[in-house]
């Protein structure tokens, strides 16, 4: 019996997925034996499996797969194949809220700065600040491009204001904010996937609801509002969408580049299709296997060193970006 391609596809990622789960957990500094996973007997094991590996094993699926929608629907919203997550000053948004949060931490109330949740809220905070900015924005403006140019500024003002923090800052918050900045999945515990994975699930719950008027988009939105589709409500909806995905990752494990951009043409070469149907599943599941992939790369094994996740993820994602350049300019 001969299967459709798309089916054996998906069949196929879905084992990549798990597979590079259950290695992601077993790979690392402290090599753990496979038949350990299931296995109660070695409770140091249980408790790296449990505490560090699992989490950070869960967070690699939800923020890659996150991330990775989140571009997919910016890159239609501007029909633009360079388009990525954090186009609408989302990161800088939540950087500017790190920011003065670790430079200006006296300032913070104490729970906050022992809780452990106050750099997630200020990140949050700061990307909601954006939000707001950029869906009245959208509401007031009918070009799309114009709404580009008013998130690239927003980062900019956002990154000044960070350059600022930084030179009034003490050496210890400019490392810290660096660190942050470097991209990291094991600093998200249980307690924050409690939070960060009902906010992603909000933001693919929207996604899917809307994926005819984004199938709309992809034809201009004059010709989608031909069809009927409310563009300001189909916009709004696709900032806060993008919002919820990116910024509550972006929260947690700090900016991740290049995984964003990069997947979207990834899920659409290998299905051969720019339907949202498709497109939405193939980019959650590509997303999530590619930034497990890359946790797997910034772990050395018996070294007790862990390379930047940026640094991993801008080798895989840069080429890609290069060879959509080049498939533009062949056009």
């Amino acid at each position: 019996m001969k299967y459709p391609r798309k089916a054996v596809l998906f069949s196929l990622l879905a084992i990549t997925c798990i597979g590079l789960f259950f290695l992601d957990i077993i790979w690392g500094s402290v090599r753990i034996p496979f038949s350990t996973l299931f296995s109660s007997e070695n409770t140091v094991y249980q408790d790296i499996i449990y505490d560090f590996r699992l989490p950070k094993a869960i967070t690699a699926i939800v923020a890659g797969g996150a991330i990775s929608l989140a571009g997919l629907i910016m890159q239609t919203l501007f029909r633009n194949p360079l388009a990525e997550p954090y186009v609408l000053g989302i990161s800088s948004g939540a950087g500017l809220g790190v920011a003065l949060f670790l430079m200006a931490s006296s300032c913070m109330p104490l729970f906050l700065l022992q809780s452990g949740f106050g750099m997630a809220i200020a990140a949050m905070l700061g990307a909601a600040i954006v939000l707001m900015i950029t869906l009245t924005a959208s509401f007031r403006i009918s070009n799309a491009m114009s709404l580009l140019i008013i998130g690239i500024m927003l980062g900019q003002i956002a990154g000044s204001l960070i350059s600022i923090l930084q030179n009034y800052s003490n050496p210890d918050s400019l490392k810290l904010y660096i660190v942050w900045t470097f991209g990291s999945l094991s600093a998200v515990t249980w307690s924050y996937l409690k939070i960060m994975l009902p906010l992603v699930m909000a933001g693919i719950f929207i996604v899917s609801a809307i994926q005819k008027s984004l199938n709309g988009f992809l034809l201009g939105e004059s010709y989608a509002k031909g069809l009927g589709i409310s563009i300001l409500r189909t916009r709004g909806l696709i900032i806060l969408s993008a919002t919820l995905l990116a910024g509550s990752v972006t929260a947690f494990t700090g900016p991740i580049a290049f995984i964003g951009i990069a997947v979207p043409h990834i899920a659409r070469s290998l299905f051969r299709s720019s339907n949202h149907k498709i497109t939405i599943p193939a980019s959650l599941l590509c997303g999530s296997c590619l930034l497990l992939l890359c946790d797997l790369a910034t772990q050395l094994p018996a070294s007790g060193y862990v390379l930047p996740l940026n640094a991993i993820s801008a080798l895989v994602g840069a080429p890609v970006v290069i060879w959509i350049v080049m498939g533009i300019r062949k056009k």
